[in-house]
């Protein structure tokens, strides 16, 4: 027996519908993913800085650590530059600001080695922009308020007379866009029993930096494209 002729229509239409409707589905884009969150930023770095140092002090004995001295000027490119390393964001400068004292046994036996030390000098950019201004100030009675003795000279040990006094730790911001910045002393005053010198001329060493670390975040690498 035939089935009847509406049925076999209706058939005929539900499977054409349900072949276009299946059709229509495997013709659809995949669902797309979420985008991936970026990569974390690189941790920061902290390390000893390179620098150039026109006046160089010397190495400490105890601590074996270059000690600089700070010269008076006025043009960036004759203090001591640091350069800083391919970075993101800005960077921070650190470094332990002295005076600096010319050690005598005569005056310490004399009784007339008081000194009282306040130096000033600037962090500036290359082209001269100043991003900070530190001051040292102590005073100088004793053996004891020096911070390290200096290997080279001709003194008792093989020691400079020339020494670090005093301490002060400093901290400079520095914007994400310099490559370099350079250290110029500005003034310095010194306090005696008997009187007050100032010295601000170019070129005279009014200070000494020890320890000097930048901390930043690396620059990304630059990926070449690898070839076909």
């Amino acid at each position: 027996m035939s089935p009847p002729p509406w049925l076999v229509i209706a058939l005929l239409m539900g499977g054409v519908c349900w072949s276009v409707d299946l059709g229509a589905q495997q013709r659809r884009p995949p669902a797309r993913r979420a985008p991936a969150p970026p990569p974390p930023p690189p941790a920061p770095i902290t390390e000893p800085a390179v620098f150039a140092c026109p006046s160089m002090l010397g190495e400490g004995v105890t601590t074996r650590r270059p000690f600089c001295d700070v010269l008076t000027g006025r043009d960036p490119a004759d203090g001591i530059v640091i350069a800083l390393p391919p970075h993101t964001g800005p960077v921070t400068l650190t470094f332990d600001l002295h005076n600096r004292h010319t050690y005598s046994e005569e005056l310490i036996r004399t009784r007339r080695a008081y000194r009282h030390y306040t130096a000033t000098i600037g962090v500036l950019t290359a082209d001269n922009t100043l991003l900070a201004r530190a001051v040292v100030q102590n005073e100088f009675r004793t053996p004891a308020d020096l911070v390290e003795r200096i290997s080279g000279g001709a003194g008792p040990g093989g020691v400079k007379a020339v020494a670090p006094t005093g301490s002060e730790p400093i901290s400079v911001a520095v914007p994400a866009d310099e490559a370099t910045v350079s250290i110029l002393g500005e003034k310095l005053t010194i306090v005696r029993q008997d009187g007050v010198d100032t010295f601000s001329a170019p070129g005279r060493p009014v200070a000494v930096i020890s320890n000097v670390q930048v901390q930043y975040r690396p620059a990304p690498v630059s990926r070449t494209p690898a070839r076909r």
